[in-house]
């Protein structure tokens, strides 16, 4: 599968967690549950494809998300998510991540990137809720979905990071 296809299949994921994604969650769970879908595609990205791919996918998405959804702060989420991608693919470069821990990945890094996103706003003065709260009301519930989205599309999304790294190795062999 070519990078092109990859970026269509994301930003549907980004259309699919801002309006069909927001209906499917209960009226009281609104406010707290944040689909991340693009961003569990960028860590696969980082897993499976390589830390320079998951930069760029972590960058443009972010971005796209700061633009579209949290325009207080221009830049968060591209910062973070690029950050979050990058280090994972550069921590787990020469190992392949079997499905367990990549879930685990996943949601290490999931708890990090919110966790960051949290310390940002929180050192601009964007939220005065202490880190506990956030924690319990927010960010767990919201780990939980992304965690199942991430279960679910595991299969599918390993093998077509794999194949763009493959692609990608074959590349520079050939020059």
């Amino acid at each position: 599968m070519k990078f092109r296809w990859v970026l269509l299949i994301m930003f549907m994921l980004f259309i699919l967690e801002g309006t069909l994604a927001q209906w499917l969650i209960p009226l009281e769970w609104s406010g707290r549950i944040v689909p991340r879908f693009t961003f569990v595609f960028v860590l696969y990205a980082a897993l499976y494809a390589g830390r320079h791919r998951a930069l760029l996918l972590g960058i443009l998405f972010g971005m796209l998300q700061d633009v579209v959804f949290y325009g207080h702060l221009i830049g968060v989420h591209a910062f973070t998510m690029g950050l979050c991608g990058y280090v994972t693919g550069l921590l787990l470069e020469h190992r392949r991540a079997p499905m367990l821990a990549s879930l685990s990945v996943i949601g290490i890094v999931y708890l990090l990137l919110e966790s960051l996103i949290y310390l940002i706003y929180r050192v601009f003065r964007l939220t005065a809720d202490p880190y506990d709260w956030v924690l319990m009301q927010t960010i767990m519930p919201s780990f939980f979905v992304n965690l199942v989205f991430a279960l679910a599309v595991y299969i599918p999304a390993r093998r077509w990071f794999e194949r763009i790294g493959s692609l990608r190795g074959a590349e520079e062999d050939e020059s």
